[in-house]
Parts: C-alpha cells; structure tokens; sequence
C-alpha cells in the first residue's frame, strides 16, 4: 500500500470518527439517563376508571361531536380532516393526497395538482397515510384510548401517582407501540413515556400540557416538548 493511499485512508478515517463521535457520545448520555423497561400494570375496571376521568376531563362528548379537525404539524405537512366522512386530504411539498380512510383504493394522490396515477398513485397515499396516522396521533391520542384493539393498564409512577399505560395491539402504522399516560391535578394529561418501535430508547417522555379548546369544544394540544426539541401543532381548527 502506498503512502499517499495510507494518508487518504487516515483522512477518511479521521474524518468519519470526528463526525460520528459526538453522536454515538450523546446516543449513549441518552440512553442512560432515561432508558426505562416497560412497566407492568393491572388491567380492569381501576385502569377503565382512569381512562375515562382522563376522557371527561377533555370533554370527549365535544370531541365526538367534533366533524372537522384541521391543522398543520412542525410546519411541513398540513390535515383537513372530515371526521364524521373519515376522510382526510393531506399536504405536504407539492404533493396532496385525499384519504379515504374506510376504503383506501377510493384514495387519489396529485403532484402540483395534477392527478398521480399507477406506482406513483400508491407511493404516494402510502406516504400519505403514514404521515396521516403519526401527526394525528399526536393530536388526538387521549381520544383513542377506548378504540378496538387498544390495551389499558393502571400503573404506579416514580412519584406513587397513579398512570395509565396503553398499548396498541393492532392497527395504525407500528402495532404494539406503548404509552404511559401521566396527567396534572386536573386529571388532563400532561405527558407520556413511550415504547415505541421507531426509537431506540424506552421510556423518552413527552409533554401533553399546551392545550388549546377549539370552536367544537374539544381540547387539542399545540407543542410537544421532546428531549431537546418541540413538536409544534399549529392552525388547529375544530368545528361541529
């Protein structure tokens, strides 16, 4: 091997530690300070008692009765939601995507307004809904916790107050995701600790506490605080 090879080698080399160091330094401050197991937790009518003060406080009757729910999340992607159609249109870059949630070959797909067809039809109302099932979790996760499929659990936090874990056995884009719902002494959720496929690192908590009561009455959140970052939920509408 040739000197002149062995010095490009050391440069590359030194080059890939200096940029991937700091990340596999901070990966592993994080994992330490809050890699958590999954808690166990009590199923039955004490852990149902819990998601339901959680639901009331909320006004879950005005969310029912809530028809459209719009809103934009971390500034890329945009949601005009017909919940009582269970239809969605989706925008983000230039595309736009019109989800029927019931019937997803009913779905339509366009690039600069101009219709998408074939493979790139499918592209994109699977990116669509991938996007659509995330960010609107994030939005309407405590209204879900009754849905189909959805496992509820009463679990004793670090402090001794008592926390709802939730588990979602089937459906959405990662069945099996769970959540450790913690609230404030009005009962409303004000964060939750996740093991979720997507991160490496059980337990990373975010907050559910900057609520904003839309026109319907339903209470909907507008910043999540993860880690060193914040989920911003902004133009949130909700009509009847």
């Amino acid at each position: 091997m040739s000197k002149k090879l062995k010095k490009t080698i050391k440069i590359i080399a030194g080059i890939v530690v200096f940029l991937t160091l700091p990340s596999v330094l901070l990966f592993g401050f994080v994992y330490f300070k809050y890699n958590e197991d999954l808690p166990v937790g009590t199923s039955g009518e004490q852990a149902d008692s819990l998601a339901q003060s959680m639901l009331e406080s909320l006004d879950y009757e005005a969310y029912k009765n809530t028809n459209y729910l719009e809103w934009t999340f971390k500034n890329r992607r945009h949601y005009k939601w017909h919940k009582n159609k269970n239809t969605c249109t989706v925008y983000w870059k230039d595309y736009k995507a019109t989800l029927d949630l019931n019937n997803h070959k009913e779905s339509k797909a366009y690039v600069h307004n101009f219709k998408a067809e074939g493979q790139k039809r499918i592209e994109l109302i699977d990116t669509a809904l991938e996007y659509f099932n995330n960010d609107s979790f994030w939005v309407v996760a405590p209204y879900k916790i009754f849905d189909s499929g959805v496992k509820r659990t009463l679990v004793k936090d670090n402090y001794g107050n008592d926390a709802l874990l939730v588990t979602y056995t089937q459906g959405g884009t990662t069945p099996g995701d769970s959540y450790l719902w913690q609230f404030d002494t009005n009962g409303r959720p004000k964060s939750f600790k996740m093991w979720v496929s997507i991160l490496p690192i059980g337990g990373l908590e975010a907050s559910w506490n900057d609520w904003e009561t839309t026109e319907s009455g339903a209470w909907l959140p507008t910043l999540h605080r993860f880690l060193f970052m914040g989920l911003q939920i902004s133009h949130i509408k909700g009509t009847e």
